[in-house]
């Protein structure tokens, strides 16, 4: 399917890793231009690079903390020309609630919650009326309650409701907010959650591998699976989604379970 992404201009946050690479990626397969920000500015750079000489684009990188408002506002106008915005950048602590301490809860929701909210507050604005996306790469245990996961169901839950709240009537301003539950995907990310769960289910972190047998099909999902719908909702293929959250796990919500 050609999604006629071909110009647009990209921002996507957690760029150097995972997600949000697999996502620059599909991107410049599609030839849009990207802003690429994360803390990791020599992978970003490397990244850049490789994309640059695989594709006509141009490709800017920001190597920056983005858990601060001031920092947000700079990368915003550092990448004002982007008329899609890939909100991915987040790492909410795994652990129960005796395990989390209230620093790091603060420091998780000031990456993920309140920076998507910031970027999204920044972007809106500058979007009305030029068929502005913004997409909010979210987590399914928004939906999917976990206790030993309590601080990302929260903030998950939050982001759900707040892609849901803005997305319902940003079509009046030519402009979508779309948000993407991705279930357990195969990042370094997933590698972490996988280990504290494994030390609660079978009382040894090494054993995460072996949680693999209770997801459908034996396996989480790729990257690439989760970016392929990102830039899907990104298109105008998608001109009607909006204010919506569509999940990717292989069923595990629809399950009712968490593995």
């Amino acid at each position: 399917m050609q999604l006629d992404l071909a110009g647009k201009t990209a921002l996507i946050t957690g760029a150097s890793k995972g997600i949000g690479l697999a996502c620059a990626e599909v991107l410049a397969e599609e030839g849009c231009h990207l802003h690429l920000a994360a803390r990791n500015g020599a992978a970003m750079e490397e990244a850049a690079a490789r994309l640059r000489s695989q594709h006509p684009i141009r490709v800017t990188t920001h190597a920056m903390d983005l858990s601060t408002t001031a920092a947000m506002e700079a990368l915003a106008e550092a990448a004002k020309d982007a008329t899609i915005l890939i909100n991915n950048a987040g790492d909410i602590p795994a652990g129960p609630l005796d395990a989390v301490s209230d620093a790091a809860l603060r420091q998780g929701f000031d990456l993920k919650v309140f920076g998507y909210i910031t970027l999204t507050r920044l972007f809106y604005p500058r979007m009305k009326g030029r068929d502005g996306v913004i997409i909010n790469v979210i987590g399914n245990s928004g939906e999917n309650w976990d206790a030993s996961y309590f601080a990302g169901s929260t903030g998950n839950a939050a982001l759900m409701s707040f892609s849901k709240a803005i997305g319902g009537r940003s079509l009046d301003d030519g402009v979508r907010v779309v948000g993407i539950n991705p279930g357990p995907v195969a990042t370094d990310r997933m590698l972490k959650i996988m280990k504290v769960k494994a030390r609660e289910m079978l009382g040894d972190e090494s054993r995460w591998e072996e949680l693999f047998a209770k997801y459908p099909g034996k396996r989480p999902a790729t990257a690439r699976e989760t970016a392929d719908l990102c830039a899907f909702m990104a298109s105008p293929r998608a001109g009607y989604i909006t204010g919506t959250v569509v999940t990717i796990d292989g069923g595990i919500s629809a399950r009712g379970s968490v593995i």
